[in-house]
């Protein structure tokens, strides 16, 4: 076993309030870890999208985008790799996800939720532009077979269509012996950290931290939403673009209750960090702990999602020529 799966977590934050930790060493695989993270090592994304993964309909429609309706090919949980048309039926049909759904409706009573459990969960894994697309699919074929192999059923496919490699997932949320998989916080980040693992193991830089650890607040929007925005067709943003621009035209941006939240737990960021660098120093590790310091000072303020968009309007009316504003991830 490496260091990495001896010490796949560490928050600085929550190390920062346990002061009764800072009497135990840090490991060498935690030593590890804040190194890629100060050393800003690309962060692994692993994304759950939700609509349409409750029926049929939604789901052999997800299939036959992630196939590109038969140009792209599927690889299969037991490594068979699958292209056409039709594929894509004869998957769910080997699932059984019709009388899934059949027995879904049946056991919905006026007490339960209206809405039907889950028949697959619907999985993006990624990284930044750059990465060899091949070594993201190998990683991903690995991280899915070490966590779901003859457990639950699930077919992938790679896509290079954007400058960010990735691969779509189609993961049965019910087992092979009838246990359905829940989702939680926990598990996302357990999947990110084996996601960013696997990926090293075939020699790519890769980490996984949480954002609030990375000092990051830019807001996040759904894959729809950053779409319809660089097509200058989201009509929700859009207003939250033109609300945000008549505050300032008044001159006056109203703060948004969240700015307190925001600004305590950067502090709270902060204040684990230092504890961390002082910890290095101790232990014999001063560049370390100086690059610690680094990284916290040259973090980005906090900002709301109104105060980005703000941010944003103000760099973009400042430049020489108009054009259209771009929001990155």
């Amino acid at each position: 076993m490496t260091d990495d799966e001896l010490e796949p977590f560490f928050d600085p934050v929550s190390y920062g309030r346990a002061l009764a930790e800072r009497e135990r060493p840090l490991s060498i695989g935690q030593i590890k870890l804040i190194t890629r993270t100060v050393g800003r090592t690309p962060e692994v994304m692993v994304k759950v999208v939700n609509k349409g993964s409750s029926n049929l309909g939604g789901v052999g429609g997800h299939v036959g985008y992630i196939g590109r309706q038969g140009e792209v090919a599927l690889e299969t949980d037991e490594g068979e790799v699958l292209q056409g048309p039709e594929v894509g039926n004869a998957l769910l049909e080997d699932w059984n996800l019709d009388l899934i759904q059949q027995r879904n409706k049946i056991n919905l009573t006026p007490n339960k939720p209206k809405q039907p459990p889950r028949l697959v969960y619907k999985l993006i894994f990624s990284m930044p532009a750059g990465t060899p697309p091949e070594k993201v699919q190998a990683a991903v074929r690995n991280f899915a077979r070490e966590e779901f192999a003859l457990k639950h059923r699930y077919v992938m496919a790679l896509h290079i269509d954007e400058p960010h490699p990735h691969v779509h997932v189609v993961l049965k949320a019910r087992s092979e012996d009838g246990q359905r998989l829940y989702l939680r916080k926990a598990t996302l980040r357990q999947w990110r950290e084996g996601f960013a693992h696997h990926l090293r193991a075939l020699g790519v830089a890769a980490n996984a931290t949480p954002r609030h650890v990375r000092g990051e607040t830019r807001p996040r929007k759904s894959d729809g939403i950053y779409r319809a925005m660089s097509r200058g067709e989201s009509t929700h943003f859009r207003k939250r673009v033109e609300a945000v621009h008549g505050e300032l035209v008044k001159g006056k941006l109203q703060v948004e209750s969240g700015k307190a939240k925001l600004i305590r737990t950067r502090q709270e960021v902060r204040h684990g960090w230092q504890a961390v660098s002082d910890k290095l120093t101790r232990q014999g590790q001063p560049e370390i702990a100086a690059q610690v310091k680094r990284y916290v000072e040259q973090m980005a303020r906090p900002l709301t999602e109104k105060e980005y968009i703000a941010t944003t309007l103000l760099e973009h009316a400042r430049e020489p020529k108009t054009r259209e504003i771009e929001m990155t991830r």
